[in-house]
């Protein structure tokens, strides 16, 4: 009799509805990287080269695919945005682009690391699974509709971040950065738990639809729960996106961990960040935009200053794109701070545009810091045009995008950042961007300058820097977008344009 009872029971217990089609991408990842294990687990031979870094590259473009998909359903105007799962996902433009870009971060280092881990004598599938999964986390922060699953999907991302960065256990750097960025991650993860409690005890609420319904129907007569909530989110969010103060992982982290690693990391993790950052403030806290507004001016500030003029002190390449890397998510914060629709379309375009090109100048410090990832001081660049035209050539046209040159999908993006803080009124914070455009400019030029400008006559040539045909691929796909997107832009800027986050609430 108790037995019947306990069953009946069972049977009233209401399952969330999911849409599976709506989170096919993320299927898709977490199964290929399933399907790894599985290969590596089942079979007694090694498979043929490049086996593993195919599956990841297949499974990052079968996602862009379901993408694809997903995106001429929402922008039906008769369907439009939706949630599933019991309202903890959005499926809209902005989660589609933001699958579209964590995809193709993927992808790129993916064909990165396949050389660089038989280089190494690390082959295996281990790093691809990890990447996938990462990848898979950064999904869910940017379709997540609440604030639990955007912890959720935050972890997801680090846990296996962590691994990565410490992959090449021989090196004491690749170790050491692991355990920094570990013990620190911990940390902004408190930080971002601490400012969803209070953000629930501020609204009754962790759902992004229920809060901002909340917000817009109510007046609170306190709101010293919510702003300490929009402080200590963004200290977990600025975190993940290096903004100053809560930078101080990042040169050592990037310097430290496989170079293969850091092109993910500065792309799709930054990425997924920002994702986070735009649906949770632009999207949720929009009625509040005059409180939190001054807090993103001053990271803002804050990133662009320090990320530009500690870059060019720097005399390690991986370093200087560390530092070089903050002062692009200071960019990409102007299009935050803006708040309006043509400062959220700007910041896509940027992220779309800075992980094209982070991809390609971490591609090619993979080439050509050789065998141990240890060459990555500015003088085993020195005569690079000699030795290899091509990837010099590769290499400037990278830097030039970051320093904004036109013709670039860098100048673009930095125009149009900059365009939204002057349409925001945002004067000061558009000059202070300019300004450090200018001072990072110094640091491109300055690799540039040595890899055509410092090689002395009858010095003795450098080591020949082998391009391997996965390496190879990623570089001219990104330099291909930088200088298409550069020249035309029209397409990608229309996509961003429609790919405003939204809200929906849990009842949806």
């Amino acid at each position: 009799m108790t037995a019947a009872l306990l069953f009946a029971q069972v049977e009233k217990v209401a399952t969330p509805k999911l849409d599976w089609a709506a989170t096919a991408p993320l299927l898709i990842l977490c199964g290929a990287a399933l399907l790894l294990l599985l290969i590596s687990s089942l079979t007694t031979s090694r498979p043929a080269r490049g086996t593993y870094a195919v599956i990841t590259v297949l499974a990052s473009a079968f996602a862009i695919g379901t993408a694809g998909v997903l995106w001429a359903r929402v922008t039906d105007a008769e369907r439009g945005a939706f949630t599933t799962a019991a309202g903890a996902l959005t499926v809209d433009g902005f989660s589609v682009f933001f699958i579209v870009v964590i995809s193709l971060g993927i992808a790129l280092s993916a064909l990165l690391a396949d050389d660089y881990l038989r280089r190494e004598n690390l082959d295996g599938p281990e790093l691809y699974v990890l990447m996938l999964l990462s990848g898979a986390g950064g999904i869910v922060m940017a379709m997540a509709n609440d604030l639990i699953v955007v912890f959720l999907g935050l972890e997801t991302l680090s846990i296996a971040l962590y691994v990565m960065a410490g992959f090449n256990r021989r090196r004491a750097e690749s170790r050491e950065s692991a355990m920094k960025y570990f013990v620190l991650g911990a940390f902004s993860s408190a930080f971002l738990l601490y400012g969803i409690a209070f953000i629930y005890g501020a609204t009754g609420s962790t759902n992004l639809g229920d809060i901002a319904g909340f917000l817009n129907a109510n007046t609170l007569e306190h709101t010293g729960l919510l702003l300490g909530g929009f402080a200590l989110l963004l200290v977990g969010f600025g975190f993940k996106a290096s903004a100053v103060p809560f930078h101080v992982w990042t040169p050592d982290v990037y310097q430290g961990a496989p170079t293969p690693v850091t092109a993910f990391m500065a792309s799709a993790s930054k990425a997924a960040a920002f994702a986070a950052l735009l649906r949770v403030f632009v999207s949720t806290f929009a009625e509040y935009r005059l409180d939190w507004q001054p807090l993103i001016w001053g990271i803002a500030v804050l990133t662009l200053v320090v990320g530009s003029v500690l870059a060019i002190v720097q005399t390690d390449v991986k370093r200087m794109m560390a530092y070089s890397s903050i002062s692009h998510a200071g960019f990409i914060l102007v299009g935050v701070q803006a708040a309006t629709a043509q400062g959220v379309s700007a910041a896509l375009f940027y992220v779309l545009s800075y992980t094209f090109m982070i991809v390609g100048t971490f591609g090619v410090a993979t080439l050509v810091s050789g065998k141990g990832d240890e060459h990555h001081g500015l003088e085993a660049y020195r005569g690079l045009s000699r030795r290899r035209p091509g990837l010099a050539l590769t290499f400037t046209v990278f830097l030039l995008a970051q320093a904004g040159v036109p013709l670039t999908s860098g100048f673009l993006a930095k125009f149009y950042v900059i365009g939204a803080a002057v349409d925001a009124h945002s004067y000061a914070l558009a000059l202070i961007a300019m300004l450090s455009s200018v001072v990072s400019a110094f640091l491109y030029l300055r690799i540039v300058v040595a890899m055509y400008m410092t090689d002395e006559e009858g010095a003795e040539p450098g080591p020949r820097v082998r391009v391997p045909l996965g390496a190879g691929v990623a570089l001219g796909l990104a330099v291909a977008f930088t200088v298409v997107v550069g020249i035309l832009p029209q397409q990608v800027v229309h996509w961003a344009d429609r790919a405003i986050p939204v809200v929906l609430a849990s009842g949806r």
